[in-house]
């Protein structure tokens, strides 16, 4: 395309040079650029343009131009917009992706510059209209529809019981949840309130949720229901022509030539169809996309786009979405309706195209700077993961798994398959990584069980431990080809090829012992028996030949090498290769890490389904759901705490689905290392695609539960324990509270220095130690889980986890005893005081004799004593609920508590039934090991 400085608006020059957003609006037909503090600002009466610059990994700038038309401004402005975007995408060199907006239609990938959600005002410049000017706060009532918002009449009649609806008053904003709406989407709608919460309100005003069908009783849900003149029934949800679904229709591709469009006659969409001297529209129904060749001018361009503007204003009852694309930068989901596209497509027309464009403005004293592809910034390996703990290695055979001394750790043959645990130190704990090596010549029976038996043990951690797949290809040191009479042997000729990054990251693997196996860009290790050679490639790095002498140590220790650099070898290195041949040079480069994308699945009878999350962030991750982090060369599968089981353990086979299917088809390689991480034990190597914050994931509840909880206190994460709530009282009689000193005095003699162990048995009292004293624990174990499963030093197979495992079975067993029939009589959430008709002058004297002397009666005491204990804290006036009523999928749910502390409502003994100790016990440990006992019974009790 040629270029002029007449194609090239002024307010356009220097654009795009930095990663960024960038916002202009139409005004009198002339782009005019909106200051930052306005971004997201958006007017239903204008028309704007916003370019959306990414660096990416290599250097280069890739670039989005979208049009936002608001739904009052006219056909002028639009038209004008349409335009003033292809000669932006003309300054930048005519590479970008440009995208139509029209209001309430915006594409996900627009709305995420802009979370969590934009709100267009009243108002216009060109269309005639005033802007809103400050002024007294007006009711308003938002509904939540996905990702947009949209503002609808303050009437009762808007209200549904399958939308999130958003009351935004003067002092209070309140988010009302229909019935049938979903917990995600309650979750996502509560963002929206913490946005209009700081705009509008400079975040001082209160926030309430009303539950639909709540009834008027609850004083929040009546002062809601007041603004609407009081409570009555809601309408069914009445289908709207924007909410139906498009008529399904194959795909139409028009020819655009003389600014007409002209159907072209085929049986199968193919990539050959497309003339690089020529514009296309492919009309998919809600997508019309507009193909532009390299070889067209500008007002080709224009033309075209125009012509797609025509054919869409004509669809009242649908807003299709206008995307367009130049010709070697075609997106996924345009290349994904042909029947075949080529996997490469020669792009350097429009790098030349840049130049060009980078030229004109420097000639016009414009700095081009970011104009031009900048240099690749060569970064040195980050260590994402401790290299200083402890590893075990296990051979898969069969149904058993053999533990390999520590010398056998690195050496993998690809006829096997193995199971390796790294325990490793973390930000404030010990962090486990349980994973599966498959050797590409191994049987599929070894595979199955390599995969089953670390998800077993993946699975008796309580999911605390990531896990991870490796296939044959990424290793340390693998003697290939296990089969009869090639198997790698030490004593044999065998060459190795050296590659790595440094000495935390290299690799040996064996090739064939030929000459045709070299490769300039390498260096190699060649041995038979006590010859041993070192070979260097001529483009090697000292980085390079420093790798080929820490290998040395691996694979023949104590012994003098022979070096040889290219060109100069001796006749014995030939000889043992069979003699000179022809090698290659370029370097077999590994799939280098592309910029993360990240999917939300839905995995259903073996269809995996994904969705993008366009500039994504933590807050993105929903406990409920599992999500894929694309990293190319790398793929993880982040689980949420409250995922049921069966697709937990489904994880693994959903990243495999996923390299399968290769959604975003960059030719993902089916060997790249899946990792399955799990809520709450997220990794380093994880981590560092997000600004983690390590408070969110430790807290507990649903989606909408946790951010609740962050809207009303201010943005932070709540994880103290709670405040007990004053009781109600029964049968016309006050229950009056304890008073702080009157409840703490029953442990007084206990020391403050360790947990008290009433009731517990000797060997659950040596394994409490463990959580007690933090000195005493090895800190190359994991952290404990009411058990450590795997000590440094032990394998799981060891007889000397029996006595612990013994322990706890013999205290859950203890718990199992059948309540008393009194007990079963009366419900746990009524508090009815029994102890006070037992109570006598003589038996306080026995509970402070008792009391006194605890610490030499441990054993002494019996369960019986213990769970009198229990119904006298039962009855120190706190509120206690069952446990099927605390639990999420309860029939009944407790109301008004604080979700995020379920676990303090319970009683004393269910406490100990699902934790293994009191609740004082709990409290006194640290907060990390409160966190990790909870997520241990997250099974049991969803918090």
């Amino acid at each position: 395309m040629a270029v002029s400085m007449r194609d090239v608006d002024p307010a356009f020059q220097g654009a795009g040079q930095k990663a960024g957003l960038e916002v202009w609006r139409i005004e009198d037909f002339n782009p005019v650029p909106v200051p930052k503090s306005s971004f997201g600002k958006f007017f239903t009466g204008d028309s704007y343009v916003i370019l959306k610059t990414t660096s990416s990994k290599s250097g280069a700038l890739r670039h989005d131009i979208h049009y936002w038309l608001g739904k009052d401004t006219s056909q002028d402005e639009a038209g004008a917009a349409a335009i003033k975007t292809v000669e932006l995408d003309a300054a930048l060199g005519g590479r970008a992706v440009q995208y139509r907006e029209v209001q309430g239609h915006e594409t996900e990938k627009f709305l995420s510059y802009f979370k969590p959600c934009i709100i267009p005002l009243e108002g216009g410049v060109a269309s005639g209209f005033k802007h809103t000017e400050a002024e007294k706060h007006k009711t308003r009532l938002f509904v939540c529809r996905g990702k947009h918002v949209v503002h609808v009449p303050f009437a009762r009649s808007s209200l549904n019981h399958d939308d999130i609806f958003v009351l935004d008053t003067e002092s209070k904003i309140f988010q009302f949840n229909g019935s049938n709406s979903s917990i995600q989407e309650r979750a996502k709608a509560l963002e929206v309130v913490q946005y209009i919460k700081d705009t509008y309100h400079e975040g001082k005003c209160e926030v309430a949720a009303i539950e639909d069908g709540k009834l008027m009783a609850d004083p929040e849900t009546g002062e809601f229901w007041g603004f609407f003149g009081g409570f009555a029934p809601l309408p069914r949800k009445t289908v709207g022509e924007d909410e139906k679904p498009a008529d399904s229709r194959p795909p139409k591709l028009l020819c655009v030539e003389k600014g007409q469009a002209e159907l072209v006659e085929t049986d199968s969409l193919k990539r050959e169809l497309l003339d690089t001297n020529k514009c296309y529209i492919l009309d998919c129904g809600l997508e019309v996309f507009v193909w532009m060749g390299r070889n067209t001018s500008l007002d080709e361009r224009k033309s075209a786009s125009g012509v797609a503007d025509d054919l869409v204003s004509g669809t009242d009852k649908l807003k299709p979405q206008i995307i367009r694309i130049i010709e070697g930068f075609e997106t996924v989901m345009f290349r994904s309706k042909f029947d075949s596209w080529p996997q490469i497509t020669d792009v350097t027309v429009s790098e030349d195209g840049r130049g060009k464009v980078a030229a004109l403005l420097k000639r016009q004293g414009v700095n081009v700077k970011g104009l031009l592809k900048a240099d690749t910034v060569k970064e040195e390996p980050q260590p994402y993961i401790d290299c200083t703990g402890h590893l075990q290695v296990w051979r898969v055979n069969g149904q058993e798994k053999i533990l390999l001394q520590a010398s056998d750790q690195s050496k993998f043959y690809s006829g096997d398959c193995y199971i390796f645990q790294y325990t490793y130190p973390g930000e404030d704990k010990e962090d486990c990584l349980i994973g599966t090596w498959i050797g590409k010549n191994s049987v599929e029976e070894d595979r199955a069980s390599a995969n089953s038996l670390a998800s077993k043990m993946v699975e008796s951690m309580k999911f605390l431990a990531s896990q991870g797949g490796l296939s044959d290809g990424y290793k340390t040191h693998v003697a290939e080809k296990e089969i009869q009479d090639e198997t790698y042997k030490e004593d044999g000729v065998a060459l190795f090829r050296i590659q790595g990054s440094g000495p935390d990251n290299m690799q040996a693997i064996q090739v064939d012992s030929v000459a045709s196996s070299l490769n300039s860009s390498y260096c190699y290790i060649l041995h038979n028996g006590p010859a041993v050679f070192t070979w260097s490639g001529s483009a090697t790095t000292a980085t390079d030949q420093e790798l080929v002498e820490r290998m040395l140590d691996l694979i023949k220790p104590n012994l003098q090498s022979k070096p040889q650099r290219e060109g100069t070898e001796s006749e014995q290195f030939w000889e043992l290769l069979g003699g000179k041949s022809e090698y290659p040079s370029q370097k077999i480069t590994r799939e280098a890490e592309s910029d993360p994308h990240l999917f939300s699945c839905n995995f259903s009878k073996g269809n995996l389904k994904v969705t993008e999350v366009y500039n994504f962030s933590q807050d993105d991750l929903m406990t409920e759901d599992i999500f894929i982090l694309d990293c190319h060369s790398e793929i993880f599968v982040w689980v949420g705490q409250q995922v049921d089981p069966k697709s937990r353990m489904q994880a693994l086979t959903i990243g495999e689905k996923f390299l399968e299917h290769d959604f975003l088809l960059e030719k993902l390689s089916h060997v790249a290392p899946v990792y399955v991480i799990n809520e709450g034990s997220e990794p380093p190597f994880f981590t560092r695609f997000f600004k983690w914050d390590s408070g969110k994931s430790a807290m507990l509840g649903n989606s909408f539960q946790r951010k609740l909880t962050i809207v009303k206190n201010g943005g932070a994460p709540l994880l103290d324990k709670p405040k007990r709530r004053t009781p109600a009282s029964y049968g016309g009689r006050s229950s009056s509270v304890p008073d702080k000193t009157q409840r703490s005095s029953r442990s007084m003699s206990v020391s403050p220095d360790r947990v008290r162990v009433r009731g517990r048995s000797p060997a659950f009292n040596a394994l409490a130690a463990n959580f007690e004293n933090p000195n005493a624990r090895n800190l190359s174990t994991p952290p404990p889980v009411v058990r450590k499963l795997y000590p440094k030093s032990v394998t799981p197979d060891s007889a000397k986890a029996a006595p612990k495992s013994a322990a706890i079975a013999a205290l859950s067993s203890s718990f199992e005893q059948p309540p008393s029939a009194r007990e079963s009589m009366i419900p746990r959430s009524v508090k009815v005081s029994l102890s006070t008709n037992k109570s006598n002058p003589e038996t306080n004297d026995k509970d402070k004799e008792r009391e006194n002397s605890v610490t030499n009666k441990v054993e002494s005491l019996s369960i019986k004593e213990d769970a009198k204990e229990d119904e006298a804290e039962d009855e120190e006036g706190l509120l206690i609920y069952p446990y099927e009523r605390l639990k999420i999928t309860s029939t009944d749910p407790v109301t008004d508590i604080d979700v995020t502390k379920r676990e303090t409502y319970l009683s004393s003994a269910e406490f100990k039934e699902k934790f293994g100790m009191t609740k004082d016990a709990f409290y006194k440990l640290p907060k990390w090991k409160q966190n990790k006992l909870k997520m241990a019974v997250h099974f049991h009790l969803i918090f």
